[in-house]
């Protein structure tokens, strides 16, 4: 594909009404942005509902000319973006997917090793019944983790337990409810992401749980939604913006014809804040 575009496309496809709520892609859009600035290039962003109307988005742009390249996350397994965007011809780089072993550029996170951290942490506090509310499923880095979390608990000899949510804060409380509503709840649970952690403890605070005296709550991806909660939420934090300087980095190295290359976003790392402790009782 020839194009005289200056713009990067980004195709999100997830409902719109969740951009204003995750800081994740917030802070990785300016990341991204801050870095194609120093080329004068600018990001395109897009939200669709699902995978086939993000594919129809990337042939409009193909057929325009609109883009030099497009930026792609949220990978699941055998995703059919990529063979599309290999036909249209549109160079691509790929962020977070479950493996370094990609024909694209991309920036990769050892979703398996931080989950590992996070369940050794729980368990060095004395936790021994864990639960883990994911995200979608469906998605590779989802996968990555559930795997390494059920993996890790087994062999540390304690019970860990997976319920889907979709990253809302509803999905959040749903969740929360059914887990802290069985006969032997858990002591400590793990939340795909921030907004869904401040639902659950909400929820918490609900039923009279008190957090962390009974339960220790543990977030993905470090926000001040986070920071500012009461109690504060211990996090697995990484540096989103960092990584979107990274990605922005490598679409630039990508369009000045440099070789496909895996980059390695930093480790998320874990911050103990007040909502994990021992078990109490």
């Amino acid at each position: 594909m020839t194009t005289t575009a200056d713009a990067v496309g980004l195709v999100l496809a997830r409902p719109a009404r969740m951009l204003g709520l995750e800081p994740f892609f917030m802070e990785l859009i300016a990341g991204i942005e801050e870095t194609l600035a120093i080329e004068d290039r600018s990001l395109l962003l897009h939200v669709v509902p699902d995978h086939e109307a993000e594919i129809l988005a990337y042939h409009r742009w193909g057929a325009g000319g609109m883009v030099a390249a497009v930026v792609v996350v949220n990978l699941v397994p055998d995703d059919p973006r990529l063979p599309a965007l290999t036909g249209l011809g549109i160079p691509t780089v790929v962020v977070g997917g479950p493996t370094r072993e990609l024909p694209f550029a991309n920036v990769w996170i050892d979703n398996a090793q931080a989950m590992r951290d996070a369940v050794e942490h729980l368990v060095a506090l004395g936790h021994t019944r864990l639960a883990r509310v994911s995200g979608p499923a469906a998605l590779a880095h989802t996968q990555a983790r559930t795997e390494a979390f059920v993996t890790r608990c087994a062999e540390l000899g304690v019970e860990g337990t997976v319920v889907e949510g979709d990253y809302s804060e509803s999905s959040g409380t749903h969740a929360t409810r059914g887990l802290l509503g069985r006969g032997e709840a858990p002591s400590a649970i793990v939340y795909d992401n921030d907004v869904m952690a401040i639902a659950g403890l909400g929820v918490a605070a609900e039923l009279g749980v008190p957090v962390p005296g009974r339960l220790s709550l543990l977030a993905w991806d470090d926000s001040a939604l986070c920071r500012l909660a009461h109690p504060p939420l211990s996090a697995m934090s990484l540096d989103v913006h960092a990584m979107g300087v990274l990605v922005g980095d490598c679409v630039l190295n990508v369009l000045a014809g440099g070789p496909v290359a895996s980059y390695a976003a930093p480790l998320p790392r874990l911050v103990a804040r007040g909502s994990t402790a021992p078990p109490v009782g």
